[in-house]
C-alpha cells in the first residue's frame, strides 16, 4: 500500500492493542510511538516503521500529508472507539506508528566503536526518568545507553512519550548484568559513577567516560561503586534534599562533553 489511507482489520487492531503489554513488545518486536513530534522523530531515525495510525477526529489535513510524504508506508485510519484501545496519551494527537524494535547490539563491538561517552544507568525503574535520561542523553550526544537488570524496559509506551521520540536515535541495550561486564567496560573507558554522600564536584573530562548513575530512590551499590575510577557527587547551597536524577545526569552529561561543545 502506498499513499492510501486504509481501514485495519480485526486481527491487526487485536495486534497492536497487545503492545501497550511488554511481553508483547518483547515477542514481537515491535511497540507503539504516539504524538506528532515522536513520530516525527522515529520516522527520521534509523528505526523502521510497520504502520501509521491516525484518528478518524483529528485527521485534518494530516491523512494529505502522510499520503503524500510517507509513501511506502502503510496508512490506517482509526475510528475513536479503535483509537481509545491503543492510545495512552490523555490529550491525544491523532497520530500513532508501529514501530520496529531493532535487534540487540553487541556489547563488545559497540564498546569497541564507541568513541564518545556512555550513559549507564542501574536499576532505573521509573518510565518517565528514564525518558527524560534519554532525552538528555540524545541532546548532550550520548549515542549509547546500558540499562542494568532491573530498569524499566526502554519501550515502554511512557518511556517513549518522555524522551519525545530521543529513544529512536540512542542504541540502548538492555537487562545487562553490570558485576560482570563493568571490568570490560573499564578495560576501555573511564567510569565515573554518581554519589549523593561523597565525591568531587563534576568537571569537564576525556571523550572516552562512562557515566554510571543509580536509581533515584537507592543510587548506586557499594559493589558497583567500588568498581568505578572516580565518584561524583553535586554539591548544593539549599536546604532541598536531593536533586532529581534527571536533573543531576543533565549536570554531569554537560561536563562529561564540555571540552567538545560549541
Amino acid at each position: 500500500m502506498s499513499g492510501r489511507i486504509a481501514k485495519p482489520s480485526g486481527s491487526q487492531l487485536k495486534g497492536w492493542g497487545k503492545l501497550t503489554m511488554e511481553k508483547y513488545r518483547r515477542r514481537e518486536g515491535l511497540c507503539l510511538a504516539e504524538g506528532a513530534k515522536v513520530v516525527g522523530e522515529l520516522l527520521r531515525s534509523f528505526w523502521k516503521t510497520e504502520a501509521l495510525l491516525i484518528s478518524s477526529e483529528k485527521s485534518e489535513r494530516r491523512e494529505e500529508i502522510l499520503a503524500g510524504v510517507l509513501s511506502g508506508i502503510p496508512i490506517y485510519r482509526l475510528t475513536d472507539r479503535e483509537w481509545a484501545t491503543l492510545s495512552q496519551d490523555p490529550s491525544p494527537e491523532g497520530v500513532m506508528a508501529v514501530a520496529v524494535v531493532p535487534p540487540p547490539a553487541d556489547l563488545a563491538y559497540r564498546l569497541e566503536m564507541e568513541g564518545g561517552p556512555l550513559l549507564l544507568l542501574h536499576q532505573v525503574n521509573n518510565p518517565n526518568n528514564l525518558g527524560a535520561l534519554l532525552r538528555t542523553a540524545h541532546w548532550f550526544g550520548f549515542r549509547t545507553v546500558l540499562l542494568s537488570e532491573g530498569s524499566c524496559e526502554a519501550t515502554n509506551p511512557k518511556v517513549i512519550r518522555t524522551s519525545m521520540g530521543s529513544l529512536f536515535h540512542l542504541t540502548v541495550m538492555e537487562n545487562l548484568d553490570y558485576d560482570s561486564i563493568l571490568l570490560e567496560i573499564r578495560g576501555r573507558f573511564r567510569v565515573v559513577g554518581s554519589e549523593i554522600r561523597e565525591g568531587v564536584a563534576p568537571h569537564s573530562c576525556a571523550a572516552g567516560t562512562a557515566l554510571l548513575m543509580g536509581s533515584e530512590s537507592h543510587g548506586l551499590p557499594a559493589s558497583l561503586l567500588a568498581q568505578t575510577d572516580e565518584r561524583w557527587r553535586i554539591p548544593g547551597a539549599g536546604e532541598a534534599e536531593s536533586l532529581s536524577l534527571p536533573q543531576a545526569a543533565a549536570i554531569m552529561m554537560y561536563e562529561c562533553v564540555r571540552k567538545t561543545v560549541p
